[in-house]
């Protein structure tokens, strides 16, 4: 079985475990480094993720893959269930719009009014672009920036 194959029959085996905690997937990985594999699902819900929350997760998945005919993976791997942490990555388009009101950090391919890194609250989301508002030194700006422009955006803690 493809890794592809593997990430969507994980996917599906865990959306129903995490409907009934009204949490939501934010990835799967499934990753050969050094000898082993490692399968890894980030989990997420409104106010964060706990580390009980990760463990049940974890023991119904684990309990949902044994009970799997065929094995959708028949070699050993480690199972890890866990939050995305706290500078998450903005992959998904539902990720941007979840962060809407949040502090995040864009790295752009190309410097934009003079900058290349930008960090502030996000305003707006829409196919074609993202709207912060940051400081620069001690006002505040808002900054429209294309979406072809951002090579990376995360949430970031502010410090």
């Amino acid at each position: 079985m493809s890794t592809k194959d593997v990430i969507k029959t994980v996917n599906e085996l865990v959306q129903p475990i995490l409907d009934q905690y009204d949490f939501y997937l934010f990835d799967t990985e499934f990753v050969k480094e050094g000898h082993s594999w490692y399968l890894r699902v980030y989990i997420d819900k409104t106010g964060g993720i706990t580390l009980e929350d990760c463990v049940n997760v974890s023991d119904q998945l684990s309990e949902a893959l044994d009970n799997c005919d065929p094995d959708p993976i028949p070699q050993a791997y480690f199972l890890e269930v866990s939050s995305p942490g706290a500078e998450r990555p903005l992959k998904k388009e539902e990720d941007y719009h979840r962060a809407i009101g949040e502090y995040i950090h864009l790295s752009l391919y190309q410097a934009l009014e003079g900058k290349k890194v930008y960090e502030g609250n996000l305003k707006t989301v829409t196919a074609d672009e993202l709207t912060i508002d940051y400081l620069d030194k001690t006002r505040h700006k808002t900054l429209t920036i294309p979406r072809k422009l951002v090579a990376k955006a995360r949430l970031a803690v502010k410090i």
